[in-house]
């Protein structure tokens, strides 16, 4: 099992410093991870960039697992955004990346439902990854971006695309921002795992307090979350991660800082303790 990050947990560092993305594959490759993967370039010329990065990656010895990206496949022009997307299977290729994920929606269109939206999706996610097949890549969606963020939702949306060039990335962390217990959607998502994230959160009812707390931000149902350090909130991290490796997972894991806490060092404690975490001995089912 190889342990990632995703260039987004530099976003801090990123802002403070005015490092750029080389210098982010740099420092990760110095702390220790395997792999990284990018959320959208934001490069003039994204494709050129790609190909430097992939370049400068092998260089350094740093894998490069996934490629990141936003999508509404709702309310987005059926040809607007079949040209985004396969552009950026494009740009996946030019990084060399194996896979790209993308989400599938922000918000439903008033009167629908998150079961109608399904088969207004799937054709798209279908055109999506068959397309990514002739490259070589696999695509897959997070539970991510509230409407398809809890397990049950996700499983759905997975069956009903039911091809094998697509799946899931598991996000550990994810299910609370839909309150549902990790464990349990980790436990659904295991038959459909390509790739996983893992984080951290602070998990507050909202009863509990009295105002929103700086750094924090509302769940599904009005709860509050706010991230933290892996290993150091309220997410099972270890049991979550158990759970993929006695089915046999073997991709990669993949930091996602989002905490307060000062970037660098956060980053260094995540990696040590995802080392721990990937040491420790399980029985395989």
């Amino acid at each position: 099992m190889k342990i990632g990050i995703s260039s987004y947990s530099f976003s801090k560092h990123m802002r403070d410093t005015g490092c750029d993305l080389f210098e982010v594959c740099r420092l990760a490759r110095e702390i220790g991870y395997d792999a990284i993967e990018f959320i959208e370039l934001g490069a003039e010329d994204p494709m050129a960039t790609a190909k430097e990065l992939r370049a400068y990656c092998a260089s350094i010895g740093l894998e490069i697992a996934s490629h990141t990206i936003g999508a509404d496949f709702l309310n987005t022009p059926r040809e607007e955004l079949l040209e985004k997307m396969f552009r950026y299977v494009d740009i996946a290729e030019a990084l060399g990346a194996p896979l790209l994920r993308h989400d599938v929606c922000y918000k439903l269109p008033e009167g629908m439902t998150w079961e109608g939206a399904i088969p207004v999706m799937v054709p798209l996610i279908r055109e999506v990854t068959e397309y990514a097949r002739t490259k070589g890549i696999r695509t897959c969606s997070e539970n991510h971006g509230y409407i398809f963020q809890d397990s049950e939702r996700m499983e759905a949306l997975i069956r009903a695309v039911d091809n094998d060039n697509y799946g899931w990335l598991v996000d550990v962390g994810n299910f609370l921002c839909a309150d549902e217990y990790p464990l349990e959607g980790v436990r659904r998502a295991l038959p459909y795992a390509i790739h996983a994230h893992v984080k951290d959160f602070l998990y507050r009812k909202s009863d509990e307090l009295y105002a929103l707390p700086e750094g924090f931000f509302n769940t599904r149902n009005g709860n509050l979350l706010r991230g933290t350090v892996l290993g150091h909130g309220d997410v099972p991290v270890a049991a979550c991660v158990k759970l993929l490796r006695e089915v046999g997972y073997d991709g990669v894991l993949s930091l996602e800082f989002e905490g307060a806490e000062e970037n660098l060092p956060a980053l260094k404690m995540g990696y040590a303790y995802l080392c721990k975490l990937a040491e420790l001995p399980v029985e395989k089912a």
